[in-house]
Parts: C-alpha cells; sequence; structure tokens
C-alpha cells in the first residue's frame, strides 16, 4: 500500500486520511519528505535562470508539501495521543528534522540566490515574504563561519532531542504523579460525578476499588477549589508542584538545565548576548527590556494585591494559607463576598450547549458562520468531533475538529493545532483543531464543565478562527503564523464572549431543568470577575519572569542545582510568595522546554494588552455585530504574517495599543 502521505488528500479540505494511517507510516513518511525536499531545494540552487522572486522565493513556498503533511499530523498526535509508538518515532525523527531545517538555512548557495531576489515591484505580502525569507537564513546562521556553523548544527541536533525528551518525560511523570486515594471520604467536597470519574480513572489504571485524582499541567489543580480534607489537597498539590523534579527516571530539571545553557551558546554563536535576546529578536515587543519594564510594573502592585488577599483568606480559614488551601478559601470569599459558588454553576456548563449554543452562536453572530458536524469524517482518535464551518451564504470556509477529553496518552493543557493550512498559492483551506483536558464523565452522564473550562473553551477556539480567517497568498503567512507575543492575542479576545448577555443567556441552562443561568448570577460573576487578580497576576507573573530568568543565562553557565536558581530568580523578581508559586515551575515548564515559548512566556500578558484594548472597543462599538466582527476579520484576523502584526491592530482599533484597560481589568490601574 502507498503511504497515506505521500500524496495530498481526497477527503474534504484534504482532511488528512485518519482511518488509513497506521503509527509505521509515520518515519518513512519522514524520510521520504526529507528526501523529496532536499531535491526540491536542489533544483531551486541549480536553475540556470538568475534568482528572482518566483523561481526561488515562491519556489521554496512550493517545496516540502510531503514532509509538511507528515509533520502536521504527527507533532498533533505527538502531543494529542502520544502512544509509545509516537514516542519512539518522536525521539528518532526531531534530531533528524533539526538537522534538515540546517541543511536547508545553512546552505550558501540557498542563501546567495534568496539575497539576490530584486524585491522592487512586488506587492506589498511577496516584498514582505522575500525579506522574512532573508532574516530567518540570517537568524538561523547563514552569515557563520564553517566552524561555528558545525558547532550550530550540534546545538540544534542535541536541543531538538532534548526538547523531545522533556515532553515525555513530563507526560510519564504527570501520569505517574496522579493522587491514588484509598477511600471516598478523603474526596468530600467533589462532585459525585467527580468521585464517579475518580474511581473510573482509578480502575483504569488498574486500582480498583479506589480513587485517582489526575494532573493537569499548571500548578493549581482544578478539585482544590473543592475538597475540603487539608491533608487530600496538601498532597495534591505537591503532586503537582513536584512533577519533573523528583530523584527518578523521568526527572526533567536536569534536562531543563541542560537546554538553558545550550540555548545560551547557540545565542552567542548567532551574536546575542543570550537566549532571550535572540528568542525576542522578531517578536512585537521593541525589545527584551521593554519586556522587563512592563513585567516588572505589574510584579510590585501585583504582589502587594495577592498579599492582601491572603489576609482575606485567613480571616476566613483562622490560621495561615498554604499554597494547598489558596484555591479553597478563595472560592469561599467568593461565595460569601459576592456570592458565587463556582462549582455550583457546572450543571449549567453542559459541553454541547457551551459549543452548539454558545461558542459557535457568538461565532455566527459576529461572522456569520455556520457549523455542521460531519459524523462521516473520521479524526485521529475516536474522541474527535469534527465540523464543516461555513460562511453566511453557505460557501465553504474549513473543517474544525473538537478532542476535549484527557487521556493518558495525552499532554495537559489546551492548544489548537493546524492539519492543513490556508493559502492561495497552494489552493488550501484551513482545517484546525482544539485540544483540551476535561475530565470524562461517567458512562450515559453529561459532560460539565468548570467555570475554567468554559473559559479555555472560548479562548481556544480564539485561536482556531485565527487559522479558519486566514485569507493570505504564502503559507509561511498563513493563520497563527504570528510572533508568539501576538498569538495569544484574538484568543483573548474571544473569552469576552463567554460572559456577554447574548451569549450567556443563550447557552448557560441547566443540563436536566432548561433553566436558564439566573441573570443575578450572571451580574454576580462579572462583579467578582477583579476577585482573585492578586493571585492569577502573580503566579502568571512568577512563570513568565522565571522563563526569562533562565533564557538571560550567559553562555558557560553550569547549573548545578536548578531548585535553587528557581529560588534565587523568584525572589530576585519580587513575586517569591510562597502561598502564591508559579503557574509553571521549571520541571513541568513544558511551554518553554518542549513548547516553542522559551523566553516568550511573557507574550500572554503582552497580547492581553491589545485584548484589553480591544474589548474595550467592542464594547463601544456596540458589541456583538457582523460589522463589528466583519472589521475584525477583515483587518486583523484575515491577515496572518502577511502585514506587520500591529499595523493591523492600529488598522482594527485606529491608534496603537494603551496599556490601561489592561491596568484595570487586573485591578491594578492604581497601583502601578
Amino acid at each position: 500500500m502507498s503511504n497515506p502521505f505521500q500524496n495530498p488528500s481526497t477527503l474534504p479540505f484534504q482532511l488528512p486520511p485518519f482511518a488509513q494511517i497506521r503509527e509505521e507510516d509515520f518515519l518513512p513518511a519522514f524520510e521520504t519528505g526529507i528526501r523529496e525536499h532536499l531535491a526540491e531545494i536542489e533544483a531551486i540552487i541549480a536553475e540556470p535562470e538568475p534568482a528572482s522572486f518566483d523561481n526561488t522565493i515562491v519556489a521554496m513556498e512550493r517545496a516540502g508539501q510531503a514532509l509538511r503533511r507528515v509533520a502536521l499530523v504527527f507533532f498533533n498526535n505527538s502531543s494529542a495521543h502520544s502512544t509509545e509508538g509516537i514516542q519512539a518515532v518522536e525521539t528518532e525523527i526531531a534530531p533528524r528534522l533539526a538537522a534538515h531545517e540546517d541543511n536547508i538555512y545553512l546552505n550558501a548557495a540557498l542563501f546567495a540566490r534568496v539575497n539576490a531576489v530584486e524585491t522592487s515591484g512586488l506587492d506589498a505580502e511577496s516584498a514582505r515574504l522575500a525579506d522574512e525569507y532573508r532574516q530567518r537564513f540570517v537568524r538561523a546562521g547563514a552569515q557563520l563561519d564553517d566552524a561555528a556553523q558545525h558547532r550550530l548544527r550540534e546545538l540544534n541536533g542535541e536541543l531538538s532531542r532534548l526538547s523531545t525528551e522533556f515532553g515525555q518525560r513530563l507526560l510519564r511523570d504527570t501520569n505517574a504523579s496522579a493522587l491514588l486515594v484509598d477511600d471516598a471520604s478523603e474526596l468530600d467536597g467533589l462532585s459525585a460525578d467527580d468521585i464517579a470519574s475518580a474511581a473510573d480513572a482509578a480502575g483504569a489504571a488498574g486500582h480498583p476499588g479506589q480513587y485517582l485524582l489526575t494532573l493537569i499541567l499548571p500548578t493549581s489543580q482544578p478539585a482544590l477549589e473543592s475538597l475540603t480534607n487539608r491533608e487530600t489537597r496538601r498532597r495534591l498539590h505537591e503532586a503537582s508542584v513536584n512533577r519533573g523534579s523528583r530523584d527518578n527516571a523521568d526527572n526533567t530539571i536536569r534536562v531543563a538545565a541542560e537546554m538553558a545553557a545550550l540555548r545560551a551558546e547557540r545565542a552567542s554563536l548567532l551574536g546575542f548576548t543570550n537566549h532571550a535576546e535572540l528568542a525576542t529578536d522578531d517578536q512585537t515587543a521593541p525589545s527584551l527590556d521593554a519586556i522587563h519594564e512592563m513585567l516588572e510594573r505589574l510584579a510590585q502592585p501585583a504582589a502587594r494585591n495577592a498579599r492582601a488577599e491572603a489576609e482575606q483568606l485567613e480571616d476566613v480559614a483562622g490560621h495561615p494559607v498554604e499554597a494547598w488551601d489558596w484555591s479553597f478559601y478563595s472560592e469561599k470569599v467568593r461565595s460569601e463576598r459576592y456570592d458565587v459558588d463556582l462549582a455550583a454553576l457546572r450543571p449549567y456548563f453542559e459541553l454541547d450547549r457551551v459549543l452548539n449554543d454558545g461558542v459557535f452562536f457568538a461565532a455566527n453572530k459576529l461572522y456569520g458562520l455556520t457549523f455542521h458536524e460531519r459524523e462521516d469524517l473520521q479524526g485521529y482518535h475516536p474522541e474527535v468531533r469534527i465540523w464543516e464551518v461555513r460562511e453566511e451564504d453557505g460557501s465553504e470556509l474549513g473543517l474544525f475538529l473538537g478532542d476535549y477529553y484527557t487521556r493518558d496518552t495525552k499532554n495537559g493543557g489546551a492548544w489548537m493545532n493546524s492539519f492543513v493550512e490556508q493559502s492561495r498559492l497552494g489552493g488550501t483551506r484551513a482545517v484546525v483543531v482544539n485540544n483540551l483536558n476535561v475530565s470524562r464523565p461517567p458512562a450515559g452522564e453529561p459532560t460539565l464543565l468548570t467555570f475554567d473550562e468554559v473559559r479555555t473553551t472560548f479562548h481556544e477556539f480564539g485561536h482556531a478562527l485565527h487559522g479558519l480567517f486566514s485569507d493570505v497568498t504564502y503559507p509561511l503567512f498563513s493563520g497563527t503564523s504570528v510572533p508568539r507575543d501576538f498569538v495569544e492575542y484574538p484568543s483573548q479576545v474571544n473569552e469576552m464572549w463567554m460572559l456577554w448577555p447574548e451569549v450567556v443567556s443563550n447557552y448557560a441552562r441547566h443540563h436536566q431543568t432548561g433553566e436558564a443561568l439566573p441573570q443575578e448570577m450572571i451580574d454576580k460573576l462579572v462583579a467578582a470577575r477583579k476577585w482573585g487578580e492578586g493571585f492569577a497576576t502573580t503566579e502568571y507573573l512568577g512563570a513568565a519572569l522565571l522563563d526569562l530568568a533562565w533564557h538571560e543565562l550567559p553562555p558557560g553557565t553550569t547549573m548545578e542545582d536548578p531548585l535553587a536558581f528557581e529560588k534565587q530568580a523568584l525572589h530576585d523578581a519580587g513575586v517569591d510568595y510562597a502561598p502564591v508559586p508559579p503557574r509553571y515551575r521549571t520541571g513541568y515548564f513544558k511551554h518553554i522546554f518542549a513548547g516553542g515559548y522559551s523566553a516568550a512566556y511573557y507574550a500572554y500578558i503582552w497580547s492581553e494588552v491589545l485584548d484589553a484594548d480591544s474589548v474595550e472597543w467592542f464594547k463601544e462599538s456596540g458589541g456583538l455585530t457582523r460589522e463589528n466582527g466583519e472589521h475584525f476579520r477583515r483587518e486583523l484576523l484575515s491577515r496572518g504574517y502577511s502585514v506587520d502584526p500591529l499595523d493591523a491592530f492600529a488598522a482594527f482599533r485606529g491608534r496603537a495599543a494603551s496599556i490601561d484597560p489592561l491596568l484595570e481589568r487586573r485591578g491594578l490601574a492604581e497601583q502601578s
């Protein structure tokens, strides 16, 4: 049988033929894809005509399609369904792909052709593409001498290997760190469905009669909000924060330290002081100093707010509040002060209603989209659902896949990936997937989301819209292929519709009675938004500043004690407050050691400046209207990286962004 990746899929929108794809197909598909891509590159170099935009830049955009097809599927699966077979392929192929990229971007003859392309007379998107390729060659080391390029290749290969190792170790240790309890009484405070799910998880893991609380990626675990047993809370919290730092085969902190050292060396080879300077050189932030200035402006007032919140928690608790107590007593304060019990809201947040009557409903009102489930199409896992997305006039836009449930083979957290990227050059439209980690309910029971899971569902769909709405010529600029400190912005904007009156009244209905979530409760949720922002901002800044500390290490630094370094880094940044640990500690900071966000975790709050300002625009302009949606789509969501992202924002907003709405949102306006 021919390999299913060899030719473009014949399924609608070129959806990968998942029914035909086997694990043993991936490695030969990668090997064939690499060979074909190199042959295409050699043909570009051997072209007898002088270098032109068409025979060099466009030819590079057309090259490597078979490799791209397999890579897009494989690297989604390595996160969403990482079986032992997938992990074995990833271990082998990751350094080979790094070497392949080096063989292209360190090819002197190819770089010479790219440099020789004349851009005068090109349209703006084409000229931008040629310039982007030149910059990528330079940043990849094309101007280094042979010895430096040789060492760069070694570093890239080793870093690729270590990144794969970090991710695989973390997945194993996260599964191994799940909290096993003997008696249901230890889970008092959890709902009956949550306890039943814990029993099912324990049975599936070989512990019948017991209960297993699995871990999500961030430090704070959802069950900590409800568990009344303080000892269970402590055990769950410590299971979370100790991931990757235990003295076992799946220790990740030593891998992280080695990666930080190698990244520092690579940055030095490329002419940068440290990896953070290299990583932020092509972002929307004007400089590393500007990033620090913003984070430091927020750190002190955020920590002050967190300490003020702690005093209120201790008044309720009657004892000093530890990290494992925070969520539990924070919910008590929220309940007493605002009369909001987040756990009691879950019956109103049934997954299908949230999707169809919330997320999709808002997209229809803003953009005219309709969603049609395609049960005739198959995803990469039986739990994956597929919708065809159509425009208001009925024309086809793309496919949206949803993979919502947690499983042992899935990484923690939530994310969006593309299987097919839109481009006019290739005649393709977008096929995108959202991944979440929602606990599967007992058989026959509805899937009820937490308040945070509802927010995450709206957030990730914002990424999906960014991919689906892409309207660019060249694949390099498609959809979410924008700087890290801009990519979170559209998804954060989409969160606003979660509690928008017209939207929440449509989806938030009790799954048994059909009763709408009372308006007074919605009003209380809106009023309670600023409660806990001290905690939320401090835990986020702890992670962002820890990321920068690891990646501002000078070349040659030897890290004997990564945990001591982490502790000192948080202290030096002014966010070392024990009851509020960072959102990610080094051992499970997958974003930066296995997820492409190294020295870029600051991006979430940098993007939130744009988000908060955009929310103000929507409110000032009439909110959930087709006119507003079309303006946002036309000026920003459809542009990908075909224009400067900040120019796209200014075209949408009518001016540059202001930080004031963000400060107001996070309760920092009077303290900054």
